[in-house]
């Protein structure tokens, strides 16, 4: 089984400048999902995907792959990612001679992820049925109780039943996609352009290990609780 890591780092950043290589205890954001990848031996290669000649050297330093620069037309702030992980695939099969049975992508946003949650989620993947699965938190507000939106001048639950739900505990379970792991099968990733399918799975990690840094508030967690 041929297993592919893709690091995705954008040297546009919008919410946090530079974001792949903001220090975090002195090491570059980027380093602690390149070291993960690195820790959990699963993979056959781990390739990072960047648009960024200084984000290409730092990878490079912590033991990731990176011998292309992603085109900008798959890396603005309107690009899908989906895009760029399908691109640095087939890079990565024209450079290595090979083709990758399976495809992860490792988001640089969560390093708060340990390498058992890399290990379980490919065991999980591994023994079911799945096209892809990617990790999610239970969510702390719920659509069907606590979660509204505008529908013309009028503010309604964002979900809406013929059931009134009480208490959250007692609405349908739903969950936050925590931007951590993500994970394809080959085929899937090449032909579709979609996330979800009848054979899409989750992986849930806890809440402490799910923050997703997307704005300076979600830094300043991340390096409280990497310093603890």
């Amino acid at each position: 089984m041929s297993v592919l890591c893709i690091i995705c780092a954008r040297g546009g950043s919008v919410g946090i400048k530079n974001k792949a290589l903001i220090k975090i205890n002195g090491k570059p954001l980027i380093s602690f999902t390149i070291q993960q990848a690195i820790k959990s031996k699963i993979f056959s290669e781990i390739i990072v995907s960047t648009d960024s000649k200084k984000i290409q050297k730092v990878a490079r330093q912590y033991g990731a792959k990176c011998w292309f620069l992603r085109p900008k037309s798959i890396s603005t702030s309107n690009s899908s990612k989906l895009l760029a992980i399908r691109h640095a695939l087939i890079e990565s099969e024209k450079y290595f001679k090979k083709k990758f049975n399976i495809c992860f992508d490792l988001d640089i946003t969560s390093p708060l992820r340990n390498i058992s949650d890399i290990q379980s989620s490919y065991k999980k993947f591994k023994n079911g049925n799945y096209t892809n699965l990617f990790s999610v938190n239970e969510a702390k507000k719920n659509p069907y109780f606590n979660m509204v939106e505008k529908k013309g001048s009028f503010y309604v639950l964002s979900k809406k039943t013929n059931k009134i739900y009480f208490s959250r505990q007692k609405t349908p379970k739903v969950y936050d996609m925590n931007a951590s792991i993500y994970i394809f099968k080959r085929g899937f990733l090449i032909n579709e352009h979609r996330l979800f399918s009848k054979k899409t799975s989750i992986f849930l990690m806890p809440r402490e290990r799910s923050i997703d840094i997307d704005d300076s508030f979600d830094l300043s967690l991340v390096k409280y609780l990497l310093k603890k």
